[in-house]
Formats: structure tokens, sequence, C-alpha cells
């Protein structure tokens, strides 16, 4: 023998004054059948960046063997001028250079001793100027290099900001923009001034 469910009102007052009881007495039940969430939120900190920018004064070529170097050059790998030419001296490599290819905005690259060698490219012949614009397209290449390569320190000379006349404010704020969000460090390389414009010179005849 079957049982009918009761619809009369006095059936469902009861069940309505035993449905309120139930949740005074055991007020951690809950009569909707979605599950009990914590109150207690679960926050991840986002990842630190070890980006820095740094200053020497002194030779470039005296930075740690095993830093990364870079300076800008031209398309046509002239590399006649400023400190191209110790570049050039030091670690040859011109016909390995030419035969990459790089155009304005790209970065060639030689490996030497262990350490890689970065060549902006940020104009198209030596006699020419760089825009900002290349120079922040050569930069972000060589990024991409060392993050592939997992280069985490870089020495350089205030790029664009000899010859190339561009403003070191500028370029520092470039190089902020490019790195901020990386783990690399850069080294910028300044002679003192009188001996700074005596290598220019030099430079420049030869």
């Amino acid at each position: 023998m079957s049982i009918l469910p009761c619809v009369c009102s006095v059936c469902s007052r009861y069940l309505t004054a035993n449905q309120i009881a139930l949740q005074v007495l055991y007020p951690r039940l809950s009569m909707s059948s979605e599950p009990h969430m914590s109150a207690s939120t679960h926050t991840t900190k986002p990842a630190e960046h070890k980006w820095r920018l740094s200053y020497v004064t002194g030779d470039l070529f005296s930075c740690p063997a095993r830093e990364a170097l870079a300076h800008c050059i031209s398309e046509d790998i002239r590399m006649g001028a400023g400190i191209a030419v110790e570049f050039r001296k030091r670690f040859q490599g011109v016909t390995e250079l030419k035969e990459q290819k790089k155009v304005t905005g790209q970065c060639a690259v030689l490996k030497s001793d262990g350490r890689f060698v970065y060549y902006l490219i940020t104009k198209k012949k030596a006699s020419q100027k760089p825009t900002y614009d290349s120079l922040r397209q050569s930069l972000e290449d060589m990024r991409s290099h060392c993050l592939k390569n997992q280069v985490s320190r870089i020495s350089m000379p205030r790029i664009g900001c000899g010859l190339d006349r561009l403003k070191w404010t500028s370029v520092s704020e470039i190089l902020d923009q490019v790195f901020k969000h990386t783990d690399i460090s850069i080294t910028v390389y300044s002679l003192p001034q009188k001996e700074e414009t005596t290598v220019m010179k030099e430079n420049r005849r030869r």
C-alpha cells in the first residue's frame, strides 16, 4: 500500500516549522545543495623580477669575462669609429657578422670565449644617425636572444650617446621599458670625461 504525500496546509506549516528548528539547532547544515565555501582565500604573490641598471666609471672591457657585451653598429658593419673600433679589434668576426644579414632594428651576435657579444644594428649606414625606434627594436631583438640563451648579465657603453648623439635620459628609459619584466642586469660603463674624449678622437682618426 503506497503512502501519498500530504499537501494540506496544516502539514505544510508543520514541516516548515521543523525546517526552521533544524536550522536554529544546526546552523552549519544548509538546505541548499550548494557546497559550503570557506571564507579564507589564497592569493599568489606576483613574481618579482631582478632587472637592474647600474653604472660604472671605467673601462668596459674590464668587466667580468663571462658577462655579455653589447654596442651599436650600422647595417654595413663598418665599425670604423668610436668604441666599435675596439670591438672589431678584440673580437673580429666581420665576415661572420655580415653573413648573418641582419638589418636595422635587429641584433647580430658573436660568441667569444664563452660569452655573447651583441651588435645592435641601429642604422643602415655608418654615416647616418640612429633613431630611438631603431634602438628599441634592436634591444628587443637582443632581449629575445638573452632569454633563449639564459643570458642574465650584460655590460655596455652608453649606447647611442657618443658619436650617434642620442640622449642618455631617453636611452635609459628605453632600456627600462625593454628589460623591466626580465631578470637581466645591465651595467653601463663610462670612461672619465677627459679620457673618453681622447679615445673618441683617436678612434675617429683610424
